[in-house]
């Protein structure tokens, strides 16, 4: 009865902790890469659930059982961030339960401890506010519980427990795959428990867990060069320097455990000197730490055993693997959650040992110290989840701890361009760029802004330094090409449509540029032909079907042209220009009267042009109302004189 209810005790107090720790975090939105994550439309069908299984690339990372959790939860409660901070909350709750469980069934003391500091420690908010890794949380759950399995059936032999505990696995490594360290963790423990291995009975039956979780790791890897992009000059590391990487690493991680203070979303990125004698103090201390344990195996093999758990569960993260992560920082919290619930059971083991053992009398104050130090975690977690209410917050925040950060400014660039806050954004992509002279991407963002203020000559300087950073960089290409076209030099802004193609940017916005330039150009043929292809990957879009619709218009095809214009309509019916078109369309179709009302519908959804008001005097003047018709014309030549004609 007295175990029960202490287990009922457990049971409680560890989602109470949780909820108060991760309160603020529940009212949190979606942040960067979340969209990435959470699933995309063309995937939330049930052919889009198969593709997540079936096609390597459909999703950022092939984790289809995190995508498939994902896929389920949109269809549960759709774009709403809500629904997955609690599901990211239950999981993490899930994954202290089971360490918790893990530390009983090891015969651990100190296992409610540990449970609840792990439960609220501040490393750990990063992986629970952060919806994207919710592939953490998720493979956590999977990895304790097949580690139960197997120490399940380690002391039964019976083969369901086998079974259980692989195909565990196998869901923990298709959730995230730094859960393939778990046989070589597993190993350890058997050695810690009985100071020696048996080929037959310990190596053996995890040998094809090492196969699984060797292939899930590799895979993965070919992912990121493949698909997220850790590839090129930022991941060409020698061996020296990824040495450095990880004994840093290995450091830096155990640090923000023991002392969890500026904690930063994005951290610096060390610079590698290989040649730089002090450098390799890390790695030293690293080695000569696990050498003197080593050498101490025969007094306290379980701190040795403690040490090699916890850098080898780290040891997809220290460098030796690249993830894309690396271009800006090394280090992340999020890459030490499965490590610090080990570091955290074995501190507190330790702990709770040595009072047992030294100072039973002290237990009541040892009690209260442990209900202190989790409320001040507790307090710090609940203060950090602060940072991810919205993407803007957590943006700022990095950058008052890290002022450096290029990206933390090129992102917060583009919050404050969606937030109507230009001239701030131009200021945070030019300091990205004075940071870091080599990334595309805040060149091809200050270009896209500069162009759409009408700046031209300053964007074609900042897509040429996209694309002398990246001359692969074919969203450079055509965001070029669309400024071209908007300055009014057709040709060079087909070259460049041309060469985004060149580069395998073939999705409709190219088609779709590259047919306003041809249009503008004269060459309405042509055009039509990509438009219609522009169709044929994206038929609601809407800008294509309206400049289809004016291409034909105005090659006298009218009948063509007004159901084209029509669907652009119906699917934006706010779109001033098709209304505009639609005139036109009506105009020449012999309706002069609805195209007159379509003309008006295009000035009231939209800004004053030349060519709107002398499409409506002609219409006018069909009408034989002259002297409004004079009117307008008079109206088209003051805003032509202003430069508010309209185009493509």
């Amino acid at each position: 009865m007295r175990r029960f209810g202490y287990h009922l005790g457990v049971a409680l107090l560890l989602p109470a902790l949780v909820l108060a720790a991760y309160a603020s975090a529940l009212g949190g939105g979606f942040i960067w890469d979340d969209d990435a994550h959470v699933t995309r439309p063309e995937l939330r069908s049930v052919q889009g659930l198969w593709r997540i299984w079936t096609e390597v690339g459909a999703t950022q990372q092939y984790y289809p059982v995190l995508h498939s959790a994902f896929w389920l939860e949109h269809r549960m409660w759709g774009d709403g961030a809500l629904g997955y901070h609690l599901v990211n909350v239950v999981l993490h709750l899930s994954a202290c339960g089971l360490l918790y469980l893990l530390m009983r069934r090891l015969a651990l003391p100190g296992a409610l401890l540990a449970a609840s500091v792990f439960a609220v420690h501040p490393v750990c908010v990063e992986s629970v506010a952060w919806v994207s890794e919710q592939k953490n949380t998720l493979s956590a759950v999977f990895y304790f519980s097949a580690a139960l399995a197997y120490l399940r059936f380690d002391s039964q032999r019976r083969v369901r427990w086998y079974l259980a505990g692989l195909g565990l696995f196998a869901l923990a490594l298709l959730s995230k795959s730094v859960t393939a360290t778990l046989p070589a963790a597993i190993l350890v423990v058997l050695w810690w428990k009985r100071g020696r291995l048996s080929l037959k009975a310990d190596v053996f039956p995890l040998l094809p867990w090492f196969a699984m979780g060797a292939g899930g790791g590799a895979l993965t890897a070919w992912v990121e060069r493949t698909f997220v992009g850790a590839r090129g000059a930022a991941f060409s590391l020698g061996a020296p320097e990824r040495l450095l990487v990880a004994g840093r690493a290995s450091w830096f991680y155990l640090g923000k455990l023991v002392w969890p203070t500026d904690l930063v979303f994005i951290y610096p990125r060390w610079t590698l000197d290989r040649h730089d004698p002090g450098q390799y103090l890390f790695p030293l201390g690293a080695v000569a730490l696990l050498g003197g344990l080593f050498l101490l195996r025969g007094r306290s093999r379980g701190t040795l055993a403690a040490a090699l758990l916890y850098v080898g569960t780290l040891f997809p993260a220290l460098g030796f693997v690249d993830v894309y992560p690396f271009v800006f920082s090394f280090v992340a919290d999020h890459f030490q959650y499965l490590a610090a619930a080990i570091a955290i059971g074995a501190i507190a083991a330790a702990l709770a040992s040595a009072v047992a053992r030294l100072a039973p009398r002290m237990y009541p104050a040892a009690f209260a110290g442990g209900v202190v130090l989790v409320g001040l975690l507790a307090f710090l977690s609940w203060r950090q989840c602060g940072n991810y209410r919205d993407v803007e917050t957590l943006y700022r925040s990095v950058l008052a701890r890290n002022p450096d950060s290029w990206l933390a400014h090129d992102n917060l660039g583009v919050v404050l361009v969606q937030k109507g806050m230009p001239q701030e954004a131009v200021a945070h992509y030019r300091e990205a760029i004075r940071l870091n002279p080599t990334y595309p991407e805040a060149y091809n963002n200050l270009g896209n802004l500069l162009a759409k203020a009408g700046r031209f000559a300053e964007a074609e300087e900042a897509y040429a330094g996209a694309l002398r950073a990246r001359p692969s960089f074919a969203a450079a290409e055509y965001n070029w090409g669309y400024a071209l076209n908007q300055a009014g030099r057709y040709s060079l802004a087909e070259a460049h449509f041309r060469n985004a193609f060149r580069l395998g940017a073939n999705h409709a916005g190219v088609h779709y540029g590259l047919a306003n330039a041809l249009a503008n150009s004269g060459r309405l043929p042509e055009a039509v032909l990509e438009y219609r292809q522009a169709l044929a990957m994206k038929p609601d879009f809407a800008e294509a079907h309206a400049n289809l619709g004016l291409a034909l218009a105005e090659q006298g095809q009218f009948q063509e042209a007004i159901p084209e214009i029509e669907e652009a309509i119906r699917i934006r019916p706010e779109y001033a220009e098709a209304h505009a078109y639609y005139g036109l369309a009506l105009s020449g179709s012999g309706l002069p009267e609805r195209a007159l009302s379509e003309y008006e519908e295009a000035l009231r959804r939209g800004p004053d042009s030349a060519d709107i008001h002398y499409q409506m005097g002609m219409v006018l003047g069909k009408l034989g109302r002259q002297a409004e018709a004079q009117v307008q014309f008079a109206l088209a030549r003051r805003l032509e004189s202003a430069g508010a004609g309209a185009g493509r």
